[in-house]
């Protein structure tokens, strides 16, 4: 009785195997034909879809581009491809000669020349250029944060600063020193660290034309020709820096 109950579950077992290898796919429960991918087991609806799928385990890059030798996956990224290259761009801006795909991204280059900001904020009525800048603008009065990290729950108004912030946490620092080899995880920080290379102090005081690599080095200098926010209560006195100030309060306070 045992050998036959065996070779019953040998038989479903076959079965199966012969079933999931058939070209056609599985039915579901609901009778609907579900094909799965055989290094991974993901389904798909369409077997279509399973032979994109599996170029993701393959490597494989059917569609070739005739200009450049480029290679994609799939034909619609082919397409995008070729509508970035210069024969594909049909819109032409009538003022620099620049180039677009699309009509709408032709629209939003105009109004770099034009100046023109039609979307207004409701409630401070600063207006920009475009509308996604504009619901940015907006959460700066609303205190929206849609953005929120998975890791510590800290939330923020924007996609790029949440991405920026994640990084705390990963602490991948994409962006890399040729010179160094020291690693940044903003672009910025890398700007910044090249000038201590290079000697590069592109803020100019227009005063005395004194030179700083940081901008906020430069803006803490010109107090020194204008303003000196810096009070003491005490004696009067003015300063244009804080830790000029902080010395200062010392001497009355020991």
């Amino acid at each position: 009785m045992m050998e036959n109950e065996l070779n019953e579950k040998k038989v479903t077992s076959e079965t199966v195997t012969k079933k999931s290898n058939y070209s056609g796919g599985l039915k579901n429960e609901k009778g609907k034909t579900s094909y799965h991918c055989d290094i991974c087991g993901k389904p798909f609806s369409q077997k279509s879809s399973l032979t994109t799928h599996q170029r993701i385990h393959t490597g494989e890059k059917p569609f070739h581009c005739d200009v450049c030798g480029k290679s994609f996956s799939q034909n619609v990224h082919l397409s995008k491809h070729k509508c970035s290259r210069k024969e594909g761009k049909v819109f032409m801006c009538s003022i620099c000669d620049k180039s677009f795909s699309r009509k709408s991204s032709l629209t939003r280059h105009i109004r770099t020349h034009t100046g023109e900001k039609p979307y207004l904020c409701d409630i401070c009525f600063r207006s920009f250029s475009e509308n996604h800048t504009l619901t940015i603008q907006k959460r700066t009065h609303t205190g929206e944060k849609p953005y929120h990290c998975d890791i510590c729950d800290k939330s923020f108004s924007e996609t790029g600063h949440l991405s920026r912030h994640k990084r705390i946490h990963t602490g991948y620092k994409p962006h890399n020193c040729d010179i160094c080899d020291k690693s940044f995880s903003e672009n910025g920080d890398l700007i910044r660290h090249k000038r201590i290379h290079t000697g590069e102090k592109p803020y100019t005081c227009d005063i005395c034309s004194k030179a700083f690599s940081l901008g906020h080095a430069l803006t803490a200098h010109k107090r020194v020709h204008a303003e000196k926010p810096f009070h003491c209560d005490i004696c009067g006195k003015s300063f244009a820096q804080k830790p000029d100030f902080a010395k200062h309060v010392v001497n009355h306070t020991g």
